[in-house]
C-alpha cells in the first residue's frame, strides 16, 4: 500500500492532511485504481479523470452530512475509496462484492443511486428543497455530472428548475469531452467555445490572479468582475453564457488535475450561497498514458497490463461473434443495398457496433448522445418519410423512452426498427444495467411486433424480416438479443424472411414442452439432449415471437403435452410465461404450467454464471425443473 493512501480509511483521514501532500495521495489513488482494475476489470477512463476532484471534494465538504451525488456513478471508484471501501475494492462489481456504481443501501455517501445517466441535478434539487423546507440553511448539495451527460435532456429539465428554487447547490460539471465514445451535439460544441477561448481565459486569469494577489480568495472587487462576467464572456465568445443566463453563478473553466487550486475554489464556493455551477476541465483516463489515447476503448478495457496499459485478450480458436457485432455486420449489408437504411444510437456507437456501418456511410449512422427519448422519435420522423430506421438502445436504457415508443411510434404504427442490445442479464453492471424489463413494458403496447433470436443465424434473419415489413410499411419491430458472444462460429448464413408471428419446433417429444424464447433455448436443447439418456423425451418448440403468437400451434400443443416449461431471460412478471397464462386462461385445456424466468427482484452484479446459478438459468437448474414436470 502506498505511504499516504495507506493512512486513509475514511474521509476523516483525508481532511487529516495537509492541504500540500494532496498531490500524493491523487498519484496514489489514480495508480492504485489503476493496479485494482487491471485485474478486476471496471469502468478504468472516468474514474482517472475525477480524482483530483473527488479528493477536494470529499476535502472541503462535510460529507456525507453535506449531500455528494455522482451522475453517471461509473465516475466513483476514487469516492469509494475514500469513503470506507479501500479494502473491499478488489471485489467491485465481483460477485457478492461493492457495485460498480453508487448505492444508497452500501454507505451512506453514497446519497444517490446512480448507473444511468443526467440524473444527479435532479436528485440534488430534490435534496436541496428538501433541506430548506426543514429549516436547514447549512448543508450544501453537490451534484457531479460529466461524462456526456449534460446532454441528456433530463439534465436540462432541472437545471431549469433550480434557479427558482432558491436553493444552496453546487453542480460542477466535469468536463471531459466525452461519454463513451465521442460526445456530439450543440451543448458539446457550446463548451469547447469556451473552454477553448484563449482571449477568455487568458483575460480572466490575468484579472482574478491580479486581485487576490494569488490567493484564490474572493473580495469585492472580483465579485464585481463576477457580476460582469456574462457581459464579459458574451463579447468574447460572441453570445451570452448559457449557465449564468439559467441563472447560475457560473465559476471556470478550471484545471480539473490541479488538486491544490480545486481545493482554494471548491472553499471559496462553500461559503457562497445559492445556486452555483462550476465548471472543471479533465482527461478521461489520466495518469495512463493508453487510456489518454484511446479514451472510448478504455472506458471500460477489461484485463489489462497495468505498467504498460497493453490490454490482456485471452487467446481462443474460433469463437462465435459477439451479438453486437453480429447485427453491425448485418445492418452494414443492408445498408450497401439500400440507401434509405439508417442507423441509431443514443451514444453507444461502439457499444452496439455502429461504428462498424458508420466508417462506410457516416452521414447515414446518427449518435444523438445521451437522448434516448430524441432517439426514438428521431426515428419515427425519419420513418415518415419513407427511411428505414435501426434504432440500437440498450434494454435497460430504453426504459427511458417508453413513451415515446408508445406515443411517437407504435400509436402511429411507424415502421421503426428497434434493436435491443443487451437484453437479459448483463453481468457486472449490475441493476441498473439488466435487461430484466423490456419484453413486459413492451408486451402490452399495441401494434408492436416483438422478437427474440436463439443465434446468431436467427438474428440476422430477424433483421431482414424487420426491414422487409419496414420496406412494406408493416408495424414497428422490437429484436432483443443479449451481451456478448453467441453460439456459432460459422454465423454469416444468407439471412431468410421468417413468417411473422410463427417459432420452430426443435425437438419432438412426449410429456412435457418447452417453450423457450431467445438465447436461452440453446442450454435448454443441450439438457434436454442430455436428460434423453435418463429416458425423459420432452419437446422443444422456439417461440421466437412474443408478439404476435402463434395460438394455432399453442392449441394443438394444449391438447398433446400435459406439462409446459416457459423459458425466458426477463422478467417473469409480463413477459412469455405471463403471456402463456393469459393464453391458457381463455382456453378449456389447462396444461400444467411451470415457468424458468428473472425473480420478482432486482438483480444484483456478478459474472454471469454466478447470476445464472442464483436466478435457475444454469442447466443443472433447467434439468431439474424439467425433471419435476415429467414426474408428475
Amino acid at each position: 500500500m502506498s505511504e499516504l493512501l495507506s493512512q486513509i480509511q475514511s474521509v476523516e483521514d483525508l481532511r487529516k492532511l495537509p492541504v500540500g501532500a494532496l498531490p500524493q495521495l491523487c498519484d496514489e489513488l489514480r495508480q492504485f485504481i489503476i493496479e485494482q482494475t487491471s485485474q478486476h476489470p471496471g469502468h478504468l477512463g472516468s474514474s482517472l479523470g475525477v480524482v483530483e476532484l473527488t479528493v477536494a471534494i470529499h476535502y472541503v465538504f462535510d460529507t456525507p452530512n453535506d449531500k455528494l451525488i455522482w451522475d453517471v456513478g461509473h465516475q466513483a471508484y476514487c469516492h469509494k475509496i475514500l469513503t470506507g471501501r479501500k479494502e473491499q475494492f478488489n471485489t467491485n462489481r465481483c460477485y457478492g462484492g461493492i457495485s460498480g456504481f453508487p448505492r444508497r443501501e452500501e454507505s451512506e455517501f453514497d446519497a444517490f443511486g446512480t448507473g444511468h445517466s443526467s440524473t444527479s441535478i435532479s436528485a440534488a434539487l430534490g435534496m436541496a428543497v428538501a433541506a430548506k423546507m426543514e429549516g436547514d440553511t447549512t448543508r450544501n448539495h453537490i451534484a457531479v455530472i460529466g461524462d456526456g451527460a449534460i446532454g441528456g435532456g433530463m439534465a436540462f429539465e432541472a437545471m431549469n428548475q433550480a434557479p427558482y428554487r432558491d436553493v444552496n447547490m453546487l453542480v460542477i460539471l466535469n468536463d471531459n469531452k466525452i461519454s463513451i465514445d465521442k460526445s456530439t451535439g450543440a451543448m458539446s460544441k457550446y463548451l469547447l467555445s469556451i473552454t477553448a477561448s484563449p482571449a477568455y481565459n487568458r483575460i480572466k486569469n490575468r484579472i482574478w490572479n491580479f486581485f487576490t494577489f494569488r490567493t484564490n480568495h474572493p473580495n469585492r472587487v472580483t465579485n464585481f468582475f463576477s457580476k460582469m462576467g456574462n457581459t464579459t464572456k458574451g463579447w468574447l465568445l460572441g453570445g451570452s453564457n448559457l449557465f449564468q443566463s439559467l441563472g447560475y453563478r457560473y465559476f471556470g473553466p478550471a484545471n480539473g488535475h490541479d488538486v491544490v487550486y480545486l481545493v482554494k475554489t471548491l472553499q471559496a464556493l462553500k461559503v457562497l450561497p445559492g445556486l452555483k455551477l462550476l465548471h472543471v476541465l479533465t482527461v478521461k483516463g489520466k495518469g495512463l498514458d493508453a487510456a489518454e489515447q484511446n479514451q472510448t476503448q478504455y472506458h471500460a478495457p477489461g484485463k489489462f497490463n497495468p505498467e504498460t496499459g497493453e490490454i490482456i485478450h485471452t487467446e481462443a480458436k474460433a469463437q462465435p461473434p459477439k451479438y453486437q457485432d453480429v447485427f453491425g455486420n448485418t445492418i452494414l449489408e443492408f445498408a450497401h443495398k439500400d440507401e434509405k437504411v439508417v442507423g441509431i444510437t443514443p451514444a453507444m456507437a461502439t457499444g452496439c457496433s455502429l461504428t462498424i456501418m458508420d466508417a462506410v456511410y457516416p452521414n447515414r449512422v446518427f449518435d444523438v448522445g445521451i437522448a434516448e427519448q430524441h432517439a426514438v422519435t428521431f426515428a419515427a420522423g425519419l420513418a415518415t418519410e419513407g427511411f428505414i430506421p435501426f434504432c440500437n438502445i440498450y434494454s435497460s436504457f430504453l426504459q427511458r423512452g417508453y413513451d415515446q415508443v408508445i406515443h411517437d411510434v407504435a400509436l402511429q404504427k411507424l415502421p421503426v426498427i428497434f434493436c435491443i442490445d443487451r437484453a437479459g442479464l448483463v453481468g457486472e453492471d449490475g441493476a441498473t444495467h439488466q435487461g430484466s424489463f423490456d419484453l413486459a413494458f413492451l408486451r402490452c403496447i399495441p401494434d408492436l411486433i416483438i422478437a427474440a433470436p436463439r443465434n446468431e443465424h436467427e438474428l440476422r434473419n430477424l433483421m431482414l424480416t424487420a426491414y422487409q415489413n419496414a420496406k412494406n410499411q408493416g408495424l414497428p419491430f422490437v429484436i432483443r438479443y443479449p451481451r456478448g458472444r453467441g453460439v456459432l462460429v460459422d454465423w454469416h448464413n444468407e439471412p431468410k424472411v421468417l413468417p411473422i408471428g410463427k417459432g420452430e419446433m426443435l425437438r419432438e417429444g412426449e410429456k412435457v414442452l418447452l417453450l423457450t424464447l431467445g438465447p436461452l433455448g440453446n442450454a435448454v436443447e443441450n439438457v434436454l439432449q442430455k436428460l434423453e439418456a435418463e429416458g425423459i423425451r420432452a419437446a422443444h418448440y422456439d417461440v421466437r415471437f412474443l408478439k404476435p403468437l402463434d395460438e394455432n400451434i399453442l392449441d394443438k400443443f394444449a391438447t398433446e403435452y400435459s406439462a409446459w416449461i416457459t423459458v425466458e431471460d426477463g422478467t417473469e412478471k409480463g413477459g412469455l410465461f405471463s403471456e402463456i397464462s393469459e393464453f391458457l386462461a381463455r382456453r378449456d385445456a389447462r396444461p400444467r404450467l411451470l415457468h424458468i424466468a428473472l425473480p420478482d427482484r432486482f438483480i444484483s452484479h456478478g459474472d454471469i454464471p454466478h447470476l445464472y446459478k442464483e436466478v435457475g438459468f444454469d442447466e443443472e437448474a433447467i434439468a431439474e425443473k424439467v425433471k419435476e414436470a415429467w414426474g408428475d
